[in-house]
């Protein structure tokens, strides 16, 4: 049975598994899941939410609270977090908007003190978002991107997978994978070479990414060409694909593309 302490209030219909710990003074309320091996501090609220394996909410934390959307009608919606996830003080979680849908977070994530993901969010693996910082609706982070502290996010933004996001930056537009970006709007300053060698990536490959974030941002090729000159000549790398791929589908083109090109035509970097 899980051990709960005698001020705490777990509603009837939660799930919490055996070895569960529960603190002081914490709520969970009905339809709540907890995993296995998941300790819930102090002066925690969960409510309409899932939480896997071996994770650790700490103190002062706020799960699955209803949307800051003005268009939710209290319809049922949930937030489902994975496993072995990291939750620090005081962070927010709201569950999401549009019946059926979830806020999701992946697994082993570690979400710093007074962070904050909106409505419709979705984590992938292994990602760190940084003190203060504050994720708008439908943002989406894929895997081992690190968010810097006190970094804003508009909404329905996107942060490519293994992106480094400088603290106090402002995202306005989507953030390509592999890249380290800086600034208010964020601008790419060149690829996360410190986290691609941290991630393994072998120096082949860091060295085609760097090939190619040149000739995308520091050339005078316009951007559809530099896609086409980076896929012909660097096309057999399956991360450099996924760069161009990903910068097509974004909606301006790159990130503050407009403004760098008002600006200079190089930005510093490798």
């Amino acid at each position: 049975m899980a051990r709960l302490h005698s001020t705490s209030i777990v509603e009837r219909g939660c799930e919490l598994s055996d070895d569960v710990e529960v603190g002081p003074y914490t709520i969970i309320r009905c339809g709540t899941v907890v995993g296995p091996g998941t300790t819930i501090d102090a002066h925690v609220l969960l409510e309409h939410t899932t939480i896997g394996v071996d994770c650790r909410v700490h103190f002062g934390t706020a799960i699955g609270g209803p949307p800051q959307d003005q268009g939710y009608r209290d319809e049922p919606t949930r937030v489902v977090i994975g496993d072995r996830n990291v939750i620090r003080e005081y962070v927010t979680i709201h569950r999401a908007t549009g019946e059926g849908n979830a806020t999701r977070i992946g697994d082993d994530n570690m979400l710093m003190a007074s962070t904050h993901l909106g409505h419709n969010c979705e984590l992938g693996d292994h990602i760190t978002l940084s003190t203060l910082s504050g994720m708008s609706g439908h943002t989406v982070i894929e895997d081992r991107a690190i968010i810097g502290g006190m970094v804003g996010s508009h909404q329905r933004v996107r942060v490519g997978k293994l992106a480094m996001v400088s603290g106090f930056s402002k995202m306005s537009q989507d953030v390509p994978p592999f890249s380290l970006v800086d600034g208010k709007p964020a601008r790419v300053i060149g690829p996360n070479l410190v986290g691609l060698r941290r991630a393994g990536i072998g120096p082949e490959v860091r060295q085609a990414l760097q090939r190619a974030f040149r000739l995308i941002y520091r050339s005078d090729l316009e951007l559809a060409k530099a896609l086409d000159v980076v896929s012909d000549e660097l096309g057999g790398f399956p991360e450099v694909l996924y760069l161009v791929e990903f910068l097509q589908r974004m909606r301006d083109g790159r990130v503050g593309r407009q403004q760098e090109v008002a600006e200079t035509k190089g930005l510093g970097g490798p």
